[in-house]
């Protein structure tokens, strides 16, 4: 790997957001191409960012520093991107299901999907089956992404799919889930696609899925 682009990918390591930005702004002017700073220099990153969690040496503050240094880096890369460069994973809506105003969690999924190049939708918290669904008729969405932090807002993941199922859509999208009081069962009971316990593992699920649906 190149010096400067190692110096990126260091910087969004230890979530080191100035430098990032400094690093990425040289690297342009040394005349290297967007899409290799890009992905040798930052999706790179937080797919170790990711390992680490997995392997108990990064925890939840060490992943929210280094998705955000991820972000300032693309804020200064996008104008030098394409729209498939900048999001080359793909797209996905994510949100807190109806009856529920619990947003920490989605966030950090939401941050390290970014991150690994995906294009997220954020619709928020307390969002009503219908507002998932209307983001269907965008062709380009292939997950739905939904989160529960309190047992009595669990329900509301079935309505999501239920009503998915109803209108048609559900061959062209995938589902996953998420939050403290989900289980693995419970998702497969509902109909879910998959279940991810944490950020890490949400975003190699979704990557996962898609390469499933390509195939």
């Amino acid at each position: 790997m190149e010096p400067i682009i190692q110096q990126v990918y260091s910087c969004v390591l230890t979530g080191n957001q100035k430098e990032v930005v400094q690093k990425i702004k040289k690297a342009i002017q040394l005349g290297f191409s967007p899409v290799l700073i890009m992905n040798d220099g930052m999706i790179s990153a937080m797919t170790e960012v990711g390992l680490l969690f997995e392997k108990g040496e990064y925890f939840v503050p060490e992943m929210l520093v280094a998705a955000r240094a991820m972000q300032a880096g693309m804020h200064v890369l996008k104008p030098y991107l394409s729209v498939v460069d900048v999001y080359p994973a793909g797209k996905l809506v994510i949100g807190t299901v109806k009856g529920d105003f619990h947003d920490i969690g989605k966030n950090l999924v939401k941050m390290m999907l970014e991150g690994s190049g995906f294009e997220v939708i954020d619709l928020g918290v307390d969002v009503d089956p219908e507002t998932f669904l209307s983001k269907l008729v965008d062709p380009g969405v292939k997950i739905i992404a939904m989160s529960a932090l309190i047992t009595t807002t669990m329900e509301a993941m079935q309505s999501v799919i239920s009503m998915i199922e109803n209108s048609g859509t559900r061959q062209q999208v995938k589902v996953i889930v998420g939050g403290a009081p989900l289980t693995e069962e419970y998702a497969r009971r509902i109909g879910a696609d998959g279940y991810a316990p944490d950020a890490s593992r949400a975003v190699k699920l979704a990557k996962s899925l898609l390469n499933k649906n390509s195939t």
